[in-house]
């Protein structure tokens, strides 16, 4: 059974840094392509990073150079740092385990960035 959990949501202020990690099981996790997405309500689902089994990585315009996503194979875990958040980076953030051929979601973890 796979699973996706993720952590290390939480209230930050604007400015500041928090780090999510993403536990993936059920896989052979290096060989999978793990990713972030996000969502606010009322919004739809919003991709935000992904990082391949090759490492290579891929931001979208709105976190690019702010955010940075990486995986430790090791731990079977993926990351994602983010950095000099904005309050618009309140959101639900997802991780995602797409591992032959199949996306697998987690539950989400809440970023609240505060003014």
């Amino acid at each position: 059974q796979v699973q996706v959990v993720e952590s290390g949501g939480g209230l930050v202020q604007a400015g500041g840094s928090l780090r999510l990690s993403c536990a993936a099981s059920g896989i052979i996790f290096g060989i999978a392509a793990m990713g972030w997405f996000r969502q606010t309500p009322g919004k739809q689902r919003e991709w935000v990073a992904t990082i391949t089994s090759g490492d290579s990585s891929n931001y979208a315009d709105s976190v690019k150079g702010r955010f940075t996503i990486s995986r430790d194979n090791a731990k079977n875990t993926a990351y994602l740092e983010m950095n000099s958040l904005k309050v618009e980076d309140t959101a639900v953030y997802y991780c995602t385990a797409t591992y032959r051929g199949i996306r697998y979601w987690g539950k989400g973890t809440l970023v609240t960035v505060s003014s």
